[in-house]
């Protein structure tokens, strides 16, 4: 269902393209964007892992001890930065001294691998 114009057009599973939904397609994206981006954000805050990284055993921790919405809103901004061109800013954790990530440098963030209990 895609509502353009004053119109309520029903598609029935036809992507959400500009032919389709017209200007409406930006803010469809934008929306994705942000709700894959929250849930970053607030599993960060919440606990410092994603699904993933409790599974892998992994937390995110800030150099102050304790995330803020700042340093986490940073950390996903300079994630998307950091995986764009390539990947080049993750693969820097290979030259960094500390094997840091290039948006964890950004961030003041580090991953920590937590020891099995």
């Amino acid at each position: 269902m895609i509502f353009t114009g004053g119109a309520l057009f029903f598609t029935h599973g036809a992507a959400v393209v500009p032919a389709t939904a017209g200007n409406w397609v930006h803010v469809y994206r934008a929306g994705l964007v942000l709700v894959i981006a929250g849930y970053y954000a607030l599993n960060w805050l919440r606990s410092g892992q994603t699904l993933g990284m409790r599974a892998w055993r992994l937390r995110v921790v800030s150099d102050s001890g304790h995330l803020t919405w700042s340093s986490v809103i940073l950390r996903a901004c300079f994630g998307l930065i950091a995986w764009a061109p390539a990947a080049l800013g993750v693969l820097w954790l290979y030259l960094d001294p500390e094997h840091l990530a290039l948006h964890d440098r950004l961030s003041k963030t580090r991953v920590i691998r937590l020891t099995s209990s």
